[in-house]
Parts: structure tokens; C-alpha cells; sequence
């Protein structure tokens, strides 16, 4: 399974970022393929928080447009939206702990203990997940 982050969704959707070409064409490529897509609720509500703050992004979207966006993936076969199980807690402080993670890096936490829970592989562009030990992570963005 591969597990999304925010950053990647983001990027995909906003054709002003300077990856936008190269996250569209990995998103696209991953929802084409084979392996379960996980989206966690937290990348879906950071993406419809992001994507409609004309604070945040040069060309804002709709609110109802992302979450037709939300919706489009949610009803794909592959794709499932992720909750934390009955483990999360006990991975999650174990993570903090071991990082020494406090404030933003805590949100980074929380989906590095997710990935782990689920058997994943998390795929970011955040540096900062290198920090969690035992985490599959990915940056599908190096050298594109």
C-alpha cells in the first residue's frame, strides 16, 4: 500500500507549483496502477483546507470542486481512506518519543504511526519523515 501525503496531493492539483508536473504525472501513474492507494483523512482535510485558501494558493479552488476532487479518488477501487487502528496510540508515542518530535513534527507523527500501522509505504516530499525509525518512506519527487 502506498500511503499519500498532503504535499504531493497539493501539488498535483496547484499547475503553479514548480512540481506540479512532476507530482501529476506520479499521481496519476499511482492511480493507474495496482497497489492500494491509501489517502488518510488527514491528507484529505489538509487538501481541501490548502486548496481553498486564497492565502496559501495563487488560484484557489472551489470548495465543492475538491471535494468532487475527494470524492473522485474515494470512489476508486484501489483507493481507501485511512483511519487510525487500535495500535496507532502505541506507535505514535513510541515515534514521538524516539524522535523527540513536538509541534509540527507531531502531524508528521501521526502519519509516519499510520504508515507503520498499515503496512505502507508512506510517500512525501517532507524531509522530516527520515526522522521516524522503522517508517517505509518515499519521495516519488527525487531527482524529477
Amino acid at each position: 500500500m502506498t500511503i499519500v501525503d498532503a504535499n504531493l496531493l497539493l501539488y498535483a492539483y496547484d499547475a503553479e507549483s514548480p512540481h506540479y508536473r512532476a507530482a501529476k504525472k506520479w499521481f496519476e501513474q499511482l492511480m493507474e496502477g495496482t497497489d492500494i492507494i491509501g489517502i488518510p483523512w488527514a491528507t484529505i482535510w489538509a487538501f481541501l483546507r490548502i486548496r481553498t485558501n486564497p492565502r496559501l494558493v495563487a488560484k484557489p479552488q472551489e470548495p465543492l470542486e475538491c471535494f468532487r476532487i475527494v470524492r473522485e479518488w474515494l470512489s476508486l477501487p484501489a483507493v481507501v481512506a485511512l483511519e487510525p487502528g487500535p495500535r496507532h496510540i502505541e506507535i505514535l508515542s513510541s515515534l514521538v518519543a524516539e524522535a523527540g518530535a513536538r509541534g509540527p513534527l507531531l502531524s508528521d507523527a501521526v502519519m509516519a504511526a499510520l504508515a507503520i500501522e498499515q503496512g505502507g509505504v508512506l510517500a512525501s516530499t517532507d524531509r522530516d519523515f527520515s526522522r521516524f525509525p522503522n517508517l517505509r518512506w518515499i519521495n516519488p519527487l527525487d531527482g524529477k
